[in-house]
């Protein structure tokens, strides 16, 4: 049997982009995956809920 060229899941995730963004409430970078675009956060700094409609993008990961 030949050794697997990927992890198990790999071809689930595999298209994923993670984005970089700031908190709109204390301004700390937050990162975030395609897929959890309409999942609630929490910021880790301040708590406060992140709208990731809202937040000023800072770039692509």
């Amino acid at each position: 049997m030949p050794t697997p060229q990927h992890c198990p899941g790999y071809q689930e995730f595999k298209h994923l982009e993670s984005f970089m963004c700031k908190c709109p409430s204390c301004g700390k970078k937050v990162e975030i995956f395609s897929d959890e675009f309409n999942k609630k956060h929490k910021c880790n700094s301040c708590g406060k809920d992140i709208d990731f409609t809202q937040c000023t993008l800072e770039g692509k990961a």
